[in-house]
């Protein structure tokens, strides 16, 4: 695919965050920058540690210097629901339990993370996105964000990790878990999933990440960073049916990758919840 013929003769900006969900300033988010313009897509921004106003100040800068931005923000960006989980959660937890992960129920009784005084309504605010992720992908100017997943996704661009218990097991702040052929799994479905996209500069990140032999958690911040961009450039540059949205803007929505169309877990799950998929 050449992503250059997508973007035409507009210049386009994918922030890739990966949200800490509280806004705890020892433990902040990860945020990265792919810009896309005539001439291809390219890693403009590695991915660096960052809170909600830090992401909200880069985000207002790359808006000045681009025709479009797309934020792809790993974190729930519509919750009406008081308690429970919202469909789309259970929907995608449908998949993820069974290879081994989990969804965080995301409801408005959690207290800094989606009350009504939480971060993430701050930083929707401040940043002033339009939420719509079809006409992100059409749209040829404007600010806009999209919810996007990268446990899901990661499921979906490798079908190494897309069966029982096969989710990876990437994440260094759980000790007895974590595997370190599996970082270096991730970092290699990184790259691969890039190149289809055309994204350049990204493999030398890449290779660092693997070389990378005692990583922290914020070093997989920046990991799940990067999958949040490159669901966002996806989700612009692949033709639509290479890609799903879960749910709605009513209820809460999740975009994610389909490379070999809608996984049968998420279609059944759906069905049975009446959630929209498509």
């Amino acid at each position: 695919m050449r992503v250059g013929e997508a973007a035409a003769a507009m210049t386009t900006s994918v922030v890739g965050f990966d949200s800490a969900w509280t806004d705890n300033p020892k433990a902040p988010g990860a945020i990265c920058v792919i810009r896309l313009d005539a001439h291809g897509a390219r890693l403009h921004m590695e991915p660096r540690l960052a809170s909600f106003s830090e992401a909200a100040a880069l985000i207002h800068a790359e808006r000045l210097e681009v025709d479009k931005c797309v934020v792809a923000l790993d974190q729930p960006t519509i919750v009406p629901n008081l308690s429970g989980s919202r469909p789309v959660d259970k929907v995608a937890g449908a998949l993820i339990s069974w290879v081994g992960g989990g969804v965080q129920p995301a409801n408005r009784s959690k207290l800094g993370m989606f009350d009504d005084a939480a971060p993430i309504w701050r930083f929707k605010h401040a940043i002033g996105a339009f939420e719509d992720p079809d006409a992100a992908r059409t749209a040829s100017t404007g600010l806009f964000l999209i919810e996007v997943f990268p446990a899901l996704a990661l499921v979906a661009i490798d079908s190494a990790y897309c069966k029982r218990l096969g989710a990876p097991k990437y994440n260094p702040a759980n000790r007895r878990m974590f595997q370190l052929d599996h970082w270096h799994s991730v970092a290699e479905t990184i790259r691969v999933f890039g190149s289809l996209n055309a994204l350049e500069h990204l493999e030398l990140w890449c290779s660092a990440v693997s070389a990378n032999l005692t990583p922290t958690k914020a070093d997989q911040d920046k990991i799940d960073a990067m999958i949040c961009a490159l669901v966002g450039l996806h989700w612009l540059v692949a033709p639509r049916e290479q890609s799903v949205m879960i749910g709605d803007l009513v209820s809460g929505y999740i975009i994610a990758p389909a490379l070999c169309g809608i996984h049968e877990r998420l279609a059944i799950a759906a069905r049975k919840r009446d959630v929209p998929i498509r």
